[in-house]
Protein backbone atom coordinates (compact mmCIF):
# COMPACT_ATOMS: atom_id res chain seq x y z
CA UNK A 1 0.00 0.00 0.00
CA UNK A 2 2.83 2.38 0.84
CA UNK A 3 6.44 2.79 1.92
CA UNK A 4 7.42 5.58 4.27
CA UNK A 5 10.52 6.83 6.05
CA UNK A 6 9.81 8.33 9.47
CA UNK A 7 12.86 10.45 10.27
CA UNK A 8 13.66 12.32 13.45
CA UNK A 9 15.42 12.20 16.79
CA UNK A 10 14.88 9.59 19.46
CA UNK A 11 11.77 10.07 21.57
CA UNK A 12 9.47 11.80 19.07
CA UNK A 13 7.16 8.73 18.90
CA UNK A 14 7.93 7.45 15.39
CA UNK A 15 7.46 3.83 16.50
CA UNK A 16 4.35 4.67 18.52
CA UNK A 17 2.70 6.28 15.50
CA UNK A 18 3.37 3.08 13.54
CA UNK A 19 1.74 1.00 16.29
CA UNK A 20 -1.26 3.30 16.44
CA UNK A 21 -1.65 3.20 12.67
CA UNK A 22 -1.82 -0.61 12.77
CA UNK A 23 -4.28 -0.46 15.65
CA UNK A 24 -6.56 2.04 13.90
CA UNK A 25 -6.47 0.02 10.67
CA UNK A 26 -7.14 -3.21 12.59
CA UNK A 27 -4.09 -4.95 11.14
CA UNK A 28 -1.08 -6.73 12.58
CA UNK A 29 1.93 -4.68 13.73
CA UNK A 30 5.21 -6.39 12.82
CA UNK A 31 8.44 -4.80 14.09
CA UNK A 32 12.04 -5.59 13.24
CA UNK A 33 14.95 -3.89 15.02
CA UNK A 34 17.49 -3.20 12.29
CA UNK A 35 20.38 -3.10 14.77
CA UNK A 36 19.98 -6.90 14.80
CA UNK A 37 20.65 -7.01 11.04
CA UNK A 38 23.91 -5.08 10.78
CA UNK A 39 25.93 -8.11 9.66
CA UNK A 40 25.53 -9.84 6.30
CA UNK A 41 24.83 -13.26 7.85
CA UNK A 42 22.00 -11.85 9.99
CA UNK A 43 20.03 -10.76 6.93
CA UNK A 44 19.24 -14.41 6.16
CA UNK A 45 17.08 -14.51 9.30
CA UNK A 46 14.59 -12.24 7.53
CA UNK A 47 14.34 -14.18 4.27
CA UNK A 48 15.61 -17.61 5.28
CA UNK A 49 18.98 -19.30 5.10
CA UNK A 50 20.50 -20.06 1.69
CA UNK A 51 20.39 -23.67 0.38
CA UNK A 52 22.84 -25.94 2.17
CA UNK A 53 22.83 -23.94 5.40
CA UNK A 54 21.29 -24.88 8.73
CA UNK A 55 17.69 -23.70 8.87
CA UNK A 56 17.26 -23.67 5.09
CA UNK A 57 13.92 -25.48 5.38
CA UNK A 58 12.53 -22.75 7.61
CA UNK A 59 11.28 -19.52 6.12
CA UNK A 60 12.58 -16.13 7.09
CA UNK A 61 11.10 -14.07 9.90
CA UNK A 62 9.82 -11.37 7.55
CA UNK A 63 8.44 -13.69 4.89
CA UNK A 64 6.77 -15.96 7.45
CA UNK A 65 5.22 -13.03 9.34
CA UNK A 66 3.93 -11.46 6.14
CA UNK A 67 2.49 -14.74 4.84
CA UNK A 68 0.75 -15.23 8.19
CA UNK A 69 -0.49 -11.60 8.31
CA UNK A 70 -0.74 -10.21 4.74
CA UNK A 71 -2.53 -7.08 5.99
CA UNK A 72 0.01 -5.46 8.28
CA UNK A 73 2.05 -2.44 9.22
CA UNK A 74 5.67 -3.56 8.98
CA UNK A 75 8.17 -1.46 10.90
CA UNK A 76 11.88 -1.55 10.14
CA UNK A 77 13.17 0.34 13.17
CA UNK A 78 16.35 2.41 12.68
CA UNK A 79 16.78 1.23 9.10
CA UNK A 80 20.05 3.15 8.67
CA UNK A 81 21.70 0.45 10.83
CA UNK A 82 20.73 -2.38 8.46
CA UNK A 83 23.26 -4.17 6.27
CA UNK A 84 23.15 -3.03 2.60
CA UNK A 85 21.85 -6.48 1.58
CA UNK A 86 18.77 -5.87 3.71
CA UNK A 87 18.23 -2.52 2.00
CA UNK A 88 18.33 -4.39 -1.32
CA UNK A 89 15.57 -6.70 -0.06
CA UNK A 90 13.49 -3.66 0.90
CA UNK A 91 14.10 -2.20 -2.57
CA UNK A 92 12.67 -5.40 -4.05
CA UNK A 93 9.61 -5.13 -1.80
CA UNK A 94 9.04 -1.47 -2.68
CA UNK A 95 9.65 -2.04 -6.38
CA UNK A 96 7.80 -5.31 -7.00
CA UNK A 97 5.41 -5.48 -4.05
CA UNK A 98 6.85 -8.83 -3.03
CA UNK A 99 9.99 -10.60 -1.95
CA UNK A 100 10.98 -14.21 -2.40
CA UNK A 101 12.64 -16.15 0.39
CA UNK A 102 15.45 -18.63 -0.12
CA UNK A 103 12.90 -21.47 -0.38
CA UNK A 104 11.28 -19.79 -3.37
CA UNK A 105 8.18 -18.75 -1.42
CA UNK A 106 6.92 -15.24 -2.11
CA UNK A 107 5.70 -12.77 0.48
CA UNK A 108 3.24 -10.20 -0.85
CA UNK A 109 3.65 -6.60 0.35
CA UNK A 110 0.78 -5.14 -1.67
CA UNK A 111 -1.64 -5.14 1.29
CA UNK A 112 0.84 -3.87 3.84
CA UNK A 113 2.34 -0.56 4.86
CA UNK A 114 6.12 -0.55 5.12
CA UNK A 115 7.44 2.02 7.58
CA UNK A 116 11.12 2.54 8.19
CA UNK A 117 12.31 4.77 11.02
CA UNK A 118 15.60 6.60 11.06
CA UNK A 119 17.53 8.90 13.36
CA UNK A 120 19.68 9.99 10.40
CA UNK A 121 19.95 13.74 10.32
CA UNK A 122 18.59 14.19 13.85
CA UNK A 123 21.90 15.51 15.18
CA UNK A 124 22.28 17.94 12.28
CA UNK A 125 18.68 19.15 12.63
CA UNK A 126 19.16 19.71 16.37
CA UNK A 127 22.13 21.98 15.63
CA UNK A 128 19.72 24.25 13.76
CA UNK A 129 18.28 25.33 17.11
CA UNK A 130 14.82 26.59 17.81
CA UNK A 131 12.68 29.35 16.33
CA UNK A 132 14.14 31.14 13.33
CA UNK A 133 16.70 28.41 12.64
CA UNK A 134 14.22 25.54 12.69
CA UNK A 135 13.68 25.60 8.92
CA UNK A 136 17.42 25.63 8.34
CA UNK A 137 17.73 22.65 10.68
CA UNK A 138 15.08 20.78 8.72
CA UNK A 139 16.99 21.30 5.47
CA UNK A 140 20.17 20.01 7.06
CA UNK A 141 18.24 16.98 8.29
CA UNK A 142 17.02 16.15 4.78
CA UNK A 143 20.55 16.60 3.46
CA UNK A 144 21.78 14.10 6.05
CA UNK A 145 19.03 11.66 5.03
CA UNK A 146 20.14 11.99 1.40
CA UNK A 147 23.73 11.28 2.46
CA UNK A 148 22.69 8.25 4.53
CA UNK A 149 20.45 6.49 2.01
CA UNK A 150 21.03 5.64 -1.64
CA UNK A 151 18.96 7.55 -4.23
CA UNK A 152 17.24 4.37 -5.44
CA UNK A 153 15.99 3.77 -1.89
CA UNK A 154 14.74 7.33 -1.39
CA UNK A 155 13.09 7.40 -4.83
CA UNK A 156 10.97 4.34 -4.01
CA UNK A 157 9.50 5.88 -0.86
CA UNK A 158 6.00 7.32 -1.01
CA UNK A 159 7.02 9.97 1.53
CA UNK A 160 9.64 11.01 4.03
CA UNK A 161 7.84 12.10 7.19
CA UNK A 162 10.02 14.32 9.36
CA UNK A 163 9.39 14.23 13.11
CA UNK A 164 10.55 17.01 15.41
CA UNK A 165 10.27 17.42 19.17
CA UNK A 166 7.29 19.42 20.40
CA UNK A 167 8.07 23.03 21.20
CA UNK A 168 7.87 24.26 24.79
CA UNK A 169 4.71 26.21 23.92
CA UNK A 170 2.97 23.11 22.56
CA UNK A 171 4.07 21.00 25.54
CA UNK A 172 2.57 23.57 27.92
CA UNK A 173 -0.71 23.53 25.97
CA UNK A 174 -0.82 19.71 26.11
CA UNK A 175 -0.17 19.65 29.85
CA UNK A 176 -2.84 22.27 30.49
CA UNK A 177 -5.57 20.26 28.72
Amino acid sequence: IGAFLFAGPTGVRKTELSKQLASQLGVEFIRFDMSEYMEKHAVSRLVGAPPGYVGYEEGGQLTEALNKHPHAVILMDEVEKAHPDLINILLQAMDNGKITDNNGRSADFTNSILIMTSNAGAFEAAKGGMGIHQERGSAVSLDAIKKTFRPEFLNRLDAIVEFTPLSEEILIRVVNK
